[in-house]
């Protein structure tokens, strides 16, 4: 794959006039359609402007905005001149971002105008002109390794300071190659952007657009996800959890015209893939991480597993930790601004035979689904047996009235720790009858492994697609529990 033109360009070449992007037009209250010709002198005018204000290769770029063109547009230049491209949550507050561009060294920032009070003062501020247009053609774009770094992608950040995972064009070609195994993605098909590009879910989005020469749709800022399907024709929307519960609140007929309905951000609750079903949408449910560059396994949301193993992708249990390598294993975490090792300015802790530790644990079911059993280090002991809190979690989210449950240790004399809930959905409007929940786990989960306690789910502030779970609990534990 290296020394070849960049995904965009190559679909410039073959599908000139095919729809890249779909952008949402205030003024005329309508979608405008770029094509990926349109695309590819847009991505290269921009490249050179980048070029022109001082960006050379192996330059950070902080790019901070709402899903937008000008993200997309930019996202592609960085690539083309091997710029790399590190976008960041708009929820953080401007200290937070200050604090990381300085860690991370991102030499060069762009925000749009709605955020620009999140510029960091030690980053050089980038203008770009999107009228520009500097005459060129997908057949003048430069060509370049693939294995160089193109993004940096901040982890969730649930302890300590964000990491900040490199990926390379060979990552995101293979990511997305394997994720058409399963989830078809041809020519003339739309996949709405409705998750951010600073999360590898939304970036994957982009870049398995370009390879099959699908369409990418930005959301309409003002529209609930239910509006946005009314508004334009979709046949791929990516949702976590809680936007689903959303929509399906809203309006669930609207899912039934999809062609596929990728899941991701964790668990979800039985009774959410069940309204599926019944209502015939083709819905899939993921094992990925940042590091993998998306999915590293994916199956059909009503099999009990995580998916199989997807093409470009390895994976080995060691004593039920999860360990993985292959294509789509990122390039490396960047070094911290001052660290003098590394003098790519990235590290990937791999062991001698390129394995990487996940810190999750699985399991390999009989229908061949990889099941997660959940995080290492969320895992304790409880009168002398282990409890995986993502186990206890998982059986509770099979109740009809529990959209999301977290489990964790509470301090017990006689057993050491005992488990405890947190949940979210009717039931904790309903009231939580102790009882009950006893009664509804009884055939699902060992009798040590009941939760003791249980909690309404708290009003934490979230900034990304993943719950903190350190948030929510810090949150409930300063508050007494509403059910023992």
């Amino acid at each position: 794959m290296s020394c070849a033109i960049s995904p965009l360009h190559q679909a410039a070449k073959r599908w000139p006039h095919q729809v890249a992007v779909q952008y949402w037009d205030a003024a005329s209250a309508s979608y405008q359609p770029i094509s990926y010709q349109q695309l590819s002198q847009q991505v290269l005018s921009v490249a050179q402007q980048l070029s022109q204000q001082g960006l050379t290769l192996n330059s950070r770029l902080m790019v901070t905005d709402d899903n937008s063109l000008e993200q997309i547009i930019l996202y592609w230049a960085c690539v083309e001149i091997g710029v790399l491209f590190c976008p960041i949550s708009a929820k953080f507050p401007a200290q937070q971002v200050t604090d990381l561009a300085n860690i991370y060294h991102y030499q060069y920032c762009w925000t749009s105008l709605k955020y620009q009070s999140l510029r960091p003062k030690n980053s050089t501020a980038v203008d770009i002109d999107l009228s520009a247009d500097n005459g060129s053609a997908a057949n003048d774009a430069g060509q370049f390794d693939w294995q160089r770094g193109s993004n940096v992608i901040l982890t969730s950040g649930s302890s300590g300071t964000p990491k900040g995972v490199v990926h390379c064009m060979d990552n995101h070609v293979a990511s997305a190659r394997g994720s058409a195994q399963l989830i078809d993605l041809s020519i003339g098909d739309a996949w709405l952007l409705s998750l951010p590009l600073f999360h590898i879910g939304g970036l994957a989005i982009v870049n398995r657009c370009a390879v099959a020469g699908a369409a990418v749709v930005l959301p309409i800022p003002t529209a609930s996800l239910a509006e946005q399907l009314q508004a334009v024709s979709l046949s791929h929307l990516s949702l976590v959890a809680a936007q689903l519960i959303k929509l399906l609140a809203d309006n669930p007929q609207q899912v039934k015209s999809l062609k596929a309905l990728p899941l991701g951000g964790g668990a979800v609750a039985t009774s959410l893939t069940q309204q599926l079903k019944q209502l015939g949408c083709s819905a899939y449910t993921s094992y990925g991480m940042t590091e993998m560059s998306s999915q590293i396994t994916t199956g059909d949301a009503n099999l009990h597993g995580s998916g199989e193993l997807l093409s470009y992708r390895q994976l080995k249990l060691v004593e039920q930790r999860i360990y993985v390598k292959g294509e789509t294993l990122f390039k490396g975490y960047l070094y911290p601004q001052g660290n003098a090792e590394g003098h790519q300015g990235w590290y990937c802790p791999v062991d001698t035979e390129g394995w990487f530790d996940t810190q999750d644990r699985g399991e390999w079911l009989n229908n061949g689904q990889l099941h997660i059993l959940g995080r290492s280090d969320n895992m304790f002991i409880c009168g002398g047996e282990n409890i995986q809190p993502e186990e206890i979690e998982q059986a509770l989210c099979c109740h009809p009235l529990i959209d999301d449950a977290i489990v964790y240790p509470i301090e017990d004399d006689r057993f050491g720790w005992l488990p405890a809930a947190i949940v979210k959905g009717p039931i904790a409007a309903s009231g939580i009858e102790q009882s009950q929940l006893d009664q509804f786990l009884q055939a699902k989960i060992a009798r040590f492994k009941r939760p003791r306690h249980y909690s309404p789910w708290p009003n934490v502030p979230q900034t990304g697609l993943k719950i903190s779970r350190k948030a929510i609990i810090a949150a409930v534990l300063a508050s007494p529990p509403a059910a023992k």
